[in-house]
């Protein structure tokens, strides 16, 4: 069966080359008794692809149960998936057949198999390797023809490194690796499952077909969708039976995503390490702001030892400078052209240059500026935020961080 069959059989929507890949390797296994583990985000449709395995394999008319592990409370789980004799724990009245009895001659669906305690994960490991398992309670061996598929949302091998799964088990799982990917990876087909969600939704509901305008479409395509096809399919539910204007434009779009999503407007590459990208790069902001200054206060040096320490003649034909350095100076309304430079002038104006020097080296205080990161960090944010009249949004574009940081940074700094 081609890979268009598979789709239209199992109601997948796309067309991108990710997708189409796995679906190609799920028909590929399919057909074999090789133990499958299934990767990808949660949401993206793992169940779907363990459905495919099985439904094109000679065991298709055996049965398929799937089982959620981190469902399952630890202490019962054991119970659950190989059963248990009477009397073996409280509560415990009868006999039970666990689902590896149940679904003798099938296949079992393990989602979220990275949750399963690491004693289960023995006795899965004895069933993958010999088909043997006993009941909880009992000393008996029992056997058991199952084919495995199990699923995860986390890296299971970083567990394996932290001791919270075993590595012999990963690897009888991972004979075949399946990663189904997320739905920021498939943006070509964003669009077209939500047109058939939402024709699907308003057939359900009675209601007039949806229709979106481009701006719609484009916030549609460019939001990451953490939930994938699950999030999206919940929107355009949402959207069939709230939204009264049928034309749906980008505006009415952004009233069904999450407030607390705001951040995944555009995609980002990696998500994770955001926070830390911004902390850099405001202090790589600051550093590059105090290395401006030097530059501006080393040529104005410069040009006032050209003109022999003459700073007002300097200042005069150089404005510029003035800016610069007058720039967080606040003035008086009215008064803002009021500065002026008064120069001191010698009384002998045959003084020579090193007179001169030596005036300025007694008239002069100095000042040290502080250079601590805090208090420029503190300075830029006061900057940003009074220029955008108190707006944490634009001024957290304009430090270019995202508002969460902005906001935990007014809070550490008291301002």
């Amino acid at each position: 069966m081609d890979t268009q069959n598979i789709k239209q059989r199992f109601g997948i929507i796309g067309n991108s080359p990710l997708l189409n890949r796995a679906i190609d390797i799920a028909s590929q296994v399919a057909p074999t008794d090789m133990s499958v583990l299934i990767t990808g985000e949660s949401g993206s449709g793992k169940e779907v692809f363990s459905q495919i395995i099985h439904q094109m394999s000679a065991r298709k008319h055996g049965a398929f149960i799937a089982v959620n592990c981190g469902a399952i409370p630890e202490g019962t789980i054991d119970s659950e998936l190989f059963g248990h004799e009477k009397g073996s724990f409280t509560g415990a009245h009868e006999a039970r057949k666990g689902y590896f009895e149940v679904a003798n001659g099938g296949t079992i669906f393990l989602d979220e198999v990275a949750e399963l305690p690491l004693g289960t994960q023995a006795r899965l490991l004895r069933i993958l390797e010999s088909g043997e398992y006993l009941r909880v309670g009992s000393s008996k061996v029992q056997k058991t023809d199952v084919r495995i598929i199990a699923a995860t949302n986390v890296d299971v091998y970083n567990r394996v490194k932290n001791g919270k799964f075993r590595e012999d088990l990963y690897y009888r799982l991972n004979t075949v690796p399946l990663r189904i990917p997320a739905l920021q990876e498939r943006k070509e087909d964003i669009y077209l499952l939500f047109r058939k969600f939402a024709a699907d939704f308003s057939d359900k509901y009675r209601s007039p077909a949806l229709h979106l305008e481009p701006d719609a479409i484009q916030i549609l395509t460019n939001y990451s969708w953490p939930g994938n096809v699950r999030q999206l399919k919940n929107i355009a539910e949402q959207i069939c039976v709230l939204e009264k204007d049928r034309n749906v434009t980008g505006q009415a779009i952004l009233n069904y995503i999450p407030n607390e999503a705001g951040s995944n407007l555009p995609m980002t590459i990696n998500a994770q390490s955001k926070e830390d990208f911004t902390e850099r790069d405001i202090l790589y902001k600051v550093l590059f702001d105090m290395k401006k200054d030097m530059v501006e206060l080393k040529k104005l040096v410069a040009e006032i030892i050209q003109h022999g320490g003459n700073t007002a003649t300097v200042l005069a034909d150089n404005p510029q400078y003035i800016n610069q350095l007058y720039r967080d100076v606040e003035l008086p309304a009215g008064q803002e052209h009021a500065f002026t430079i008064q120069q001191p002038t010698p009384s002998n104006n045959n003084i020579n240059n090193n007179n001169n020097a030596d005036y300025f080296a007694h008239e002069a205080e100095e000042v040290e500026e502080s250079l601590s990161l805090v208090d420029k960090e503190s300075d830029l944010i006061k900057k940003a935020l009074k220029k955008h009249k108190g707006k944490r949004k634009f001024a957290a574009q304009e430090l270019g961080i995202s508002e969460r940081t902005l906001y935990r940074k007014i809070k550490e700094l008291n301002l």
